[in-house]
Order: structure tokens, then C-alpha cells, then sequence
């Protein structure tokens, strides 16, 4: 599939250019938070197992680039002792809310420095918007900040040097804006160091297979994780999920609880060279949590406006998930 094709998936989704270039997270989490934003969370133990898989082979700490990083909640939740609940619940606390932006940096600064730091993760973020680059790198979330468009155009001497030390790359949800063109010039830097692995979180319209082609160029065989898919947030209109609901059944899935519950799922892959894959396949390196159990509140949110089907649907859900054993 082509980069136009992945334009024309994306008219139809909400567009959230604007979160993104604030001066700081707080409208991130209050947009995103609307709309039941939960793939950092089910991201986070992914990553964890990961790097820790990742340090068993090396004597130094794991460097982690995050593609499509914006303000560095990936790279907090990997650095940090703090999970996603406790960040949405700062960002959107309504006594931070008529803070500058620069109060807003003060007050981050100090929170972070404030949690204990895994010393054996540094994280560098990659993403085009300056501002959510300079807040994360100057609040702490990452480590070093990269703004640059890798579709268009190749990095800099300067962004060459801090690629070469990258162990694991990441992604939660950038694959669809950017396209194989990227990965190959990253991997390209990469390489001179340390072979990276690769984890990239794909929502199921996007097509994988160009990328892995190219990973696989530089030594990497991708695995998907089989088994489960992960909510990534809920759709915004009807609008949205109709479109959404198109575009993976266009590829031959069942969106049978799956979007047509109102919510996107991504697939996992993750690259390794092949030596790594046969000592660890991926569905023995990792367990997950993925979502698709979590009871999402009916009427307070925009899956009550797609309609009595996926009202009833998502009900039943909220019924088999009480019932169920150890709930």
C-alpha cells in the first residue's frame, strides 16, 4: 500500500493536529482522555518485558526511540515508576488547568525528578511538532528530543549521531502517518551500532508488510503477536467508525467485535534478527493485557451516539465482563 493510500485512510479519522502542538500535554490528555486514549497503557508491560529481554543481551543501558513521540508519555511511563492512569489524572486535574505553560513545565520538572528512574532505559523521542518535543526533553519524559520529518527528508549529521545508539525501536501509534520511508532511514542509522529491534502497535486499516519488507532488509524478521489485538482509543463519531469498520474489512478482517464495538485495535509486530526469534519467539517474550475487556461507561461518551446496535453490543459486553470469574 502506498503513502497515498495511507492519506486517504486518514481523512476519515479525527484529525488531532491541534493537541499536538501545544505548549504542553494538558489538552493531549483532555482531548485524547475524551475519547478513552488507552494504548500507552497497554503498551507500557509490552515494553517493559522488552527491554528487559533486550538488557539481558547487553552490558549497557537500553536506548528506546519512540517514533511519533509528541510529549513523551511512552518515554515517562518506560523511565518512570508511574503508570498512564496516574499522568491522565494530572493533565486533566482541574487545579493545573489555568497554569502557563511554562508554570506547567516548572511543576513537571519537579514531578518527575520526584519518581524513582529505571537506570537501565534511556529513551530518545522523534516526532515533527516542536513543541512536544522541547516539553518532553525539558520535563524529563525523554532523555534527548529529535524533531525532524524523516518522510521527507533525511536527518540531520546531528540526529545521525544519537540513531546509531538505538536498541529498540518503538511505536504506539505513528505507522499510517509515517510509511516504510521512515523506518528505512532510521534503520539505516541504527544499524551502526547494536541491530535494533523493533515493537510498532498498528492500528488493523494500516498495512504492515512494506515495513516489514524493509526491516527485513537490515536483518530483522517481524513476528506478529497472534492471539489478541489492543484497543487503541474510541472512535470519535459514527462517522469515524463507519470508515474505519471499511478499511480493515477492505483487507479481509472480521471486524465482528472488534471497531464495530466502537473502539480501534491494533495488531503487535515486533522484529528481531533471527537468532533472537529462535532462542525466544514473541509469543513466549511477552504477555499482555489487551483491553478489549475494559467496561467502557454507556451515555458519558461517544459510543452511546453510534446508534442502539453497538449500544447493545457494547452492554453486553459491560454483563459478560461483571459475570465473569474474578471480576
Amino acid at each position: 500500500m502506498t503513502q497515498r493510500a495511507f492519506s486517504t485512510i486518514n481523512e476519515a479519522k479525527a484529525n488531532f493536529d491541534h493537541v499536538y502542538v501545544e505548549k504542553d500535554p494538558r489538552q493531549y490528555f483532555n482531548y485524547l482522555g475524551s475519547l478513552d486514549y488507552i494504548i500507552p497503557h497497554l503498551a507500557q508491560p509490552i515494553f517493559e518485558q522488552l527491554i528487559r529481554a533486550r538488557q539481558e543481551t547487553q552490558r549497557e543501558p537500553v536506548t528506546v526511540l519512540d517514533l511519533g513521540s509528541s510529549y513523551g508519555v511512552n518515554g515517562a511511563l518506560m523511565k518512570y515508576a508511574l503508570c498512564y492512569d496516574a499522568l491522565r489524572d494530572r493533565y486533566t486535574a482541574p487545579s493545573l488547568q489555568g497554569l502557563s505553560s511554562e508554570e506547567m513545565l516548572k511543576l513537571d520538572r519537579a514531578f518527575y525528578l520526584s519518581w524513582p528512574r529505571d537506570p537501565n532505559v534511556r529513551v530518545i523521542g522523534l516526532d515533527v511538532s516542536k513543541n512536544a518535543v522541547r516539553y518532553a526533553q525539558e520535563s524529563g519524559t525523554m532523555d534527548v528530543g529529535l524533531c525532524a520529518d524523516l518522510e521527507t527528508e533525511d536527518p540531520s549529521p546531528e540526529i545521525a549521531s544519537v540513531m546509531a545508539d538505538v536498541d529498540i525501536i518503538v511505536s504506539t501509534g505513528c505507522v499510517g502517518y509515517v510509511t516504510s520511508k521512515t523506518f528505512d532511514r532510521v534503520m539505516t542509522l541504527a544499524c551502526k551500532g547494536r541491530k535494533p529491534w523493533v515493537a510498532s502497535f498498528v492500528l488493523r486499516m494500516f498495512p504492515y508488510g512494506k515495513i516489514a519488507a524493509t526491516l527485513g532488509r537490515y536483518g530483522l524478521e517481524t513476528e506478529k503477536f497472534e492471539g489478541a489485538t489492543f484497543v487503541q482509543r474510541r472512535f470519535a463519531d459514527r462517522e469515524e467508525m463507519e470508515a474505519a469498520v471499511k478499511a480493515v474489512e477492505e483487507h479481509g478482517i472480521d471486524t465482528q467485535g472488534h471497531e464495530t464495538d466502537g473502539v480501534y485495535h491494533a495488531d503487535l509486530f515486533v522484529s528481531r534478527p533471527r537468532s533472537a526469534i529462535e532462542q525466544l519467539p514473541i509469543q513466549k517474550l511477552i504477555s499482555v493485557v489487551s483491553g478489549a475487556n475494559k467496561p467502557w461507561t454507556i451515555g458519558t461518551n461517544v459510543l452511546g451516539r453510534h446508534g442502539p446496535g453497538a449500544r447493545s453490543r457494547a452492554r453486553g459486553a459491560i454483563r459478560r465482563f461483571i459475570a465473569a470469574p474474578g471480576s
